[in-house]
């Protein structure tokens, strides 16, 4: 695991982030999901950029003999079907993972966004169990990496938004659960007519607990890694003017807490201080700064990086329902060099009074005012039935942002 970053620079050219998390089955040893994020220019590669990456298909195995060994051993799958009717992936006489595959002279994407793979009918084969097996029962792989780690690594494209949201609920789903319940011998049992049966009391069975197998609880003993990111985020806050978070004991005094050094000093305020005091700082969004300045915590200032490992930044969420403090989050990931709260309410030279009018300046939110046209328009022509069915199109069927607003336009207009 150590290895597998320096790897993928390597084989992935622009490799642009590298996120990975060990899983533990109950039956086995533990694995790896390993999200590969490249440059955002290769965000819609074609088929024969995808080819480069990834196979489907069996090696030549006059060319390339470790490549052919390599799939032989780890990559294909089955066999199963009516030449294995009793393997374990067969569910209802068909294979649970929906081999074999067809043949596919060239890769495409369906419209689910879900890529399938180039599988020719080149009439290469591989022998497993005694039954010989085309590239309709292969396991997609990187060719480079699989010869270098000798292991079944499956590997796939999913630089679609359904698919990556999937795979994120294998990083963060969190750690097997199970019920358990501990009886003596004498508890479960009972006797009836002379025959020992169990009981099933549900209500005994009260213990939700965690489960780890003797597999995982080694890898926590010797601390070995359970995730990895590449590279490090910085968690930015933010905050209203004046609503910073203070934290302190529950028993000290308020003046002590009052008179703390640079207590009026927060990660936010003090990246409006940088970009008073260096114009290079200007140049960056909130959410950019990491990529090029430092927080320290003990001093409470933002430093220019001198270098290391990349860093970039991610402000916190804010709910929709949190009002002003949304808004502001929302032109943070916009405007750049703000040395002020009123300067990120300005657009134009405009100081607005409120951070939810200066995003409809901007154009981030949908100012309703093609609805609004529309209905000034009618307004000329429509009688008051017409209006109040247009009305409720449009709450209907259109974006609003701001329902309430639409209903002033019309009784101005016309009485309906």
């Amino acid at each position: 695991l150590d290895d597998c970053p320096k790897s993928f620079l390597l084989i992935f050219l622009y490799l642009h982030a590298v996120v990975y998390t060990i899983e533990f089955q109950k039956r086995g040893l533990p694995h790896a999901h390993i999200l590969v994020f490249l440059h955002p220019d290769d965000k819609d590669p074609s088929p024969s950029q995808i080819d480069k990456i990834i196979s489907a298909e069996i090696p030549d195995k006059n060319s390339d003999p470790d490549g052919y060994e390599a799939v032989q051993n780890y990559m294909i799958h089955g066999p199963c079907g009516q030449a294995h009717p009793k393997s374990p992936c067969m569910v209802d006489k068909s294979c649970a993972k929906h081999f074999p595959k067809s043949f596919c002279t060239e890769t495409t994407i369906d419209e689910d966004n879900y890529p399938v793979y180039r599988r020719r009918d080149d009439g290469n084969t591989v022998d497993k169990n005694g039954v010989k097996l085309d590239n309709r029962f292969v396991v997609p792989y990187n060719r480079n990496i699989l010869v270098k780690y000798q292991a079944h690594i499956n590997v796939e494209w999913c630089n679609r938004s359904r698919s990556i949201k999937y795979l994120f609920k294998y990083i963060h789903k969190g750690e097997d659960r199970t019920t358990v319940l501990i009886e003596t011998e004498e508890q479960q049992r009972e006797t009836r007519g002379g025959k020992l049966t169990n009981r099933d009391d549900e209500i005994k069975r009260y213990l939700d607990a965690r489960y780890i197998s003797g597999c995982e609880a080694a890898w926590r003993i010797f601390q070995f890694p359970l995730q990895y990111r590449e590279p490090a985020v910085e968690k930015l806050q933010f905050h209203l003017e004046n609503e910073h978070v203070v934290v302190f004991p529950d028993s000290m005094d308020l003046d002590k807490i009052i008179s703390r050094p640079n207590i009026e000093k927060t990660m936010f305020t003090e990246w409006m201080t940088a970009n008073q005091l260096h114009e290079e700082a200007r140049s960056l969004t909130y959410a950019q700064f990491p990529t090029k300045w430092t927080w320290h915590a003990k001093e409470k200032e933002w430093r220019k990086r001198r270098g290391g490992k990349k860093t970039i930044g991610r402000i916190y969420y804010a709910q929709p329902t949190s009002g002003e403090k949304y808004y502001l989050r929302m032109l943070l990931n916009t405007v750049k060099g703000c040395r002020s709260y009123e300067e990120i309410r300005t657009v134009d030279g405009v100081v607005h009074p409120t951070y939810k009018s200066a995003c409809y300046a901007l154009g981030l939110l949908n100012d309703d005012k093609e609805g609004d046209n529309c209905i000034k328009e009618a307004s000329h022509w429509a009688s008051a039935p017409q209006m109040r069915q247009l009305f409720c199109t449009i709450l209907l069927f259109c974006e609003v942002t701001d329902p309430r607003g639409k209903s002033d336009p019309v009784p101005k207009e016309r009485d309906c």
